[in-house]
């Protein structure tokens, strides 16, 4: 799922305002193939930056309405000096299986967050070492994440994007060919979202995303999941 820069966190001038967009993409993935939707939002304040995204994916019956409903809300806090600060994290969904909903397991996540960036911001790195507890599942368990944002000519290309690695235990019953495979039992997660964007002025940005990930959503193995559309920054 998409991480927004919220790299900048405490170093963002006070003065910035809450960064919003709306990103609209069609999956070309194997088995896939149906539009998705992402909306997300970040704004710095005086103690670090509050950020969130909801991920809708459109594969739901013939009427191909909403089937999978997915967040993350996360807020860094940082009251002293130098790039580290402190990080909580919610994530949560519901998944529509047939005429029934399944919810994503609520995991709650806390730790510590190191940021960096060039002298004007339009390039900035983060990593975070996370403890995670995903309720029902793994009580104990951790997340390793990066999140880059990259700015070049003059701000006309935007490279973007996150990586997760994580401790879960996971039954999965498809291969990356979308075929069914003999249930395979796995104890690690990984995904990332290198996005590319054209940005045709400070509203629109035209350009898609990779989903590349191992042992995620009931996938044993890799999985290649590209995608192309738009992005309205408001």
């Amino acid at each position: 799922m998409r991480k927004l820069a919220f790299t900048l966190f405490l170093m963002v001038s006070l003065a910035s305002v809450a960064q919003t967009n709306l990103q609209v993409l069609y999956d070309f993935g194997k088995g896939r193939n149906y539009l998705t939707s992402t909306i997300e939002m970040f704004k710095p304040d005086q103690w670090g930056t509050n950020y969130l995204f909801v991920d809708m994916y459109y594969n739901g019956g013939t009427q191909r309405h909403p089937s999978l409903a997915y967040s993350e809300i996360a807020r860094t806090l940082k009251f002293w000096n130098g790039p580290l600060s402190a990080h909580v994290e919610y994530n949560g969904g519901l998944l529509s299986v047939g005429n029934s909903y399944l919810a994503i397991n609520n995991a709650w996540l806390a730790g510590v967050d190191y940021g960096w960036h060039n002298e004007n911001f339009s390039k900035t790195l983060n990593f975070k070492v996370l403890y995670k507890y995903i309720q029902g599942k793994n009580p104990a368990s951790f997340q390793l994440t990066g999140v880059w944002n990259l700015n070049y000519f003059d701000k006309k290309l935007t490279v973007s994007g996150f990586a997760d690695f994580w401790r879960e235990d996971n039954l999965n019953f498809t291969n990356g060919n979308n075929e069914p495979i003999i249930p395979s039992n796995t104890k690690f997660v990984f995904i990332s979202e290198p996005q590319f964007w054209y940005n045709v002025n400070s509203n629109l940005s035209l350009g898609g995303e990779v989903q590349v990930a191992s042992n995620f959503s009931a996938v044993d193995g890799f999985k290649v999941s590209p995608k192309l559309g738009a992005k309205w920054n408001f």
